[in-house]
């Protein structure tokens, strides 16, 4: 994803902190929207459903630590990076920090520099499935259900049925633990008498085909997709 495809809202009640932000963050390339309080940010969030989130937290009427707890209520946002932008560095504060929603927590003063790769580093954790009826585009791999077509960096690869219809499963839900016995009857039907290895098989097939970092192997219960 390119910077200039990547929308990333700031909320901060200091009028000179939020144009140093938005100054260092627009020179990147980077979709800004700025925000001085809770409510304003909750608005624009629905509107624009930001890839990151940087949030004062000691905002006054609606603090930060309750701001994104609401962020994280709007279904859009669950995706969406949330990291806490304050002067206060106590663990209680921290703590809070995370248990409210958020990824992570940068401490003021911060230097524009620091502030750019820290923004990098909290996107790369942004990875998205987006599904649209039949396809699924997930990191390199794009996949259209109903022409049973898979591609890998804009290549064509071949997936026996079967296979196909186990990678879509597990690629439906990133991250999602799919147990055996889930996979057997999802894609074989309870009708259909199969061994475990039969799965195991077809999950070695699938990652000499996608990468073996992608399927990961979750001992004694099954396999989860991830990018």
């Amino acid at each position: 994803m390119e910077n200039k495809e990547i929308q990333i809202l700031l909320v901060d009640d200091e009028p000179d902190i939020l144009e140093i932000l938005e100054y260092n963050l627009s020179k990147e390339g980077y979709q800004i929207t700025t925000a001085n309080n809770g409510k304003k940010a909750l608005k624009k969030a629905k509107k624009i459903n930001p890839h990151l989130v940087i949030l004062d937290m000691m905002m006054p009427g609606m603090d930060g630590i309750e701001t994104c707890k609401k962020l994280r209520e709007i279904p859009e946002m669950q995706k969406s990076i949330i990291t806490f932008l304050t002067a206060l560095s106590e663990d209680l504060k921290e703590m809070q920090s995370y248990e409210a929603g958020a990824d992570d927590y940068i401490t003021k003063p911060i230097r524009p520099k620091v502030l750019v790769s820290k923004v990098k580093a909290l996107l790369r954790r942004f990875k998205p499935i987006k599904t649209e009826k039949n396809l699924i585009n997930s990191g390199d791999l794009i996949i259209d259900k109903a022409a049973f077509q898979l591609q890998k960096n804009g290549e064509n690869i071949h997936l026996p049925r079967k296979e196909f219809e186990m990678l879509a499963l597990l690629i439906s839900q990133e991250g999602k633990v799919f147990s055996r016995e889930e996979i057997l009857k999802s894609i074989w039907g309870k009708d259909v008498i199969v061994g475990d290895r039969t799965v195991d098989v077809h999950i070695r097939k699938i990652r000499e085909k996608i990468g073996k970092e992608k399927i990961i192997t979750v001992t004694g219960i099954g396999y989860k997709y991830v990018v």
